[in-house]
C-alpha cells in the first residue's frame, strides 16, 4: 500500500475516534440541558406561585386600606346620626350609616375569602419550594456523574487531538487539505477503497485508465459521483 494512502487511513481512523469522543461529549451536554430544563420547569412553577402570592398580598393591602377608610366613614355617619335632632336628618344619617355598613360587610367578607385564598397560595409556594429542593437533590448525583464523565472525555479528546495532529503531519500538505475539506463537508469518512471497478462509497464506475493509474502509482483520486477520495486497495 502506498505510504500516502496508509497515512491517510491512519489519519481517518484517528478522526473517527475523535468524532466518536466528541459525539459522546455532545451527549453529556444534551443530558445536562435536559436536567437544566427539568430544574427550570420546577423553578418557573415556584416563581409563578410566588408571583400569585405577591399579587394577592397587594390586593389584600389595598382592600385592608379601603376597609379602614370605610370604617372611619361609617363611624362618622354613626356619630352624625347621634348628633342630629330632626327626624328627616336622622333618617338620612341612618340611611348613610346603613349603606356604609353594607359596604363594610361586603368588603370584610371579601377580605376573609382573600385571606383563605392567600393561605392556600402560600401553601402552594411551600409545595413548589419542596419540589425544587427534590429536583435538586435528585439531580445532584446525576450532575456529579456528568461532570466526571465530561472531564474524562475532555482529557481523552485532548489526547486524541494530539494523536490526530501527529497523524496529519505524515500526510502531504495538498492531500491533507483535500481530505480535510471533504471530511468537513461530509462529517464522515473522506477516503474509500475502490470496490471492483466502482467507488467504494457510491458505486459510481471509475474509468479503466484511472483505475490502472491508481493501482500502478498508488495515487489518490476524487470520485466524480460523490466527491470522496479513492484509492486502490491491494
Amino acid at each position: 500500500m502506498h505510504a500516502d494512502v496508509k497515512s491517510l487511513l491512519e489519519l481517518q481512523a484517528e478522526d473517527g475516534a475523535l468524532q466518536e469522543l466528541e459525539r459522546r461529549r455532545a451527549a453529556t451536554v444534551e443530558r445536562a440541558v435536559a436536567l437544566d430544563r427539568q430544574r427550570q420547569f420546577a423553578e418557573d412553577a415556584l416563581a409563578r406561585a410566588r408571583n400569585a402570592v405577591e399579587q394577592e398580598e397587594r390586593r389584600q393591602r389595598e382592600l385592608t386600606a379601603k376597609i379602614g377608610a370605610h370604617r372611619q366613614l361609617h363611624d362618622k355617619n354613626l356619630a352624625r346620626f347621634d348628633a342630629v335632632k330632626k327626624l328627616r336628618e336622622a333618617n338620612a344619617a341612618m340611611a348613610q350609616a346603613e349603606l356604609t355598613r353594607k359596604v363594610l360587610a361586603d368588603e370584610e367578607g371579601e377580605l376573609a375569602t382573600m385571606n383563605r385564598r392567600l393561605a392556600d397560595l402560600r401553601q402552594a409556594v411551600e409545595a413548589q419550594q419542596s419540589a425544587v429542593a427534590d429536583v435538586e437533590r435528585e439531580q445532584a448525583p446525576l450532575r456529579a456523574d456528568l461532570e466526571r464523565e465530561r472531564g474524562a472525555l475532555e482529557e481523552e479528546i485532548a489526547a486524541a487531538r494530539a494523536t490526530r495532529e501527529r497523524a496529519a503531519g505524515q500526510v502531504p500538505r495538498m492531500l491533507l487539505s483535500r481530505y480535510d475539506r471533504i471530511r468537513a463537508r461530509r462529517q464522515s469518512d473522506a477516503l474509500y477503497p475502490l470496490r471492483g471497478p466502482s467507488c467504494g462509497n457510491c458505486d459510481t464506475a471509475i474509468p479503466l485508465q484511472r483505475r490502472h493509474q491508481m493501482q500502478a502509482s498508488g495515487a489518490v483520486e476524487v470520485c466524480e459521483g460523490c466527491g470522496v477520495l479513492l484509492y486502490a486497495a491491494q
